[in-house]
């Protein structure tokens, strides 16, 4: 059964099928500045299992804190980050948890690890049972 989300605006859909092959947050600060917040939430889907719906993505491309490109792929109109795309992550997709329909699906599915933990804020926990990586695995 497809899982799908949207942009704020909703022209952007995507969906995708199976489970997930990762779920961490990461701390690093393109992470926080892409997401406007002091982490980001992703997880990371293969591109066989990702589907754009409908609507167009505008892209924007640099390169990361590892050394490694990454495409942040986001609503022309509204401006959320959906999704990104990269080397350090080949042949799969990178959601942003929040543009998911069911906003149940952050409470039912706890994050796996953490990436950069110790860029982590410093009055935000360690997530319990998480593994922490001081970098990217």
């Amino acid at each position: 059964m497809a899982q799908e989300g949207g942009c704020f605006c909703n022209k952007i859909r995507l969906s995708y099928t199976g489970e997930p092959s990762a779920h961490v947050l990461c701390h690093c600060l393109d992470c926080r500045k892409i997401s406007g917040s002091s982490y980001s939430n992703n997880f990371i889907v293969p591109d066989d299992n990702f589907k754009l719906v409908s609507g167009f993505p505008k892209t924007f491309s640099k390169t990361a804190d590892t050394g490694k490109k990454i495409t942040s792929h986001f609503c022309p109109d509204c401006g959320t980050t959906l999704f990104r795309t990269g080397e350090s992550f080949p042949g799969s997709v990178i959601i942003k948890i929040g543009v998911m329909d069911d906003p149940e699906w952050p409470n039912k599915n706890v994050p796996k690890g953490e990436l950069f933990a110790p860029e982590r804020v410093k009055w935000i926990a360690p997530i319990k049972n998480a593994e922490q990586f001081p970098g990217m695995p």
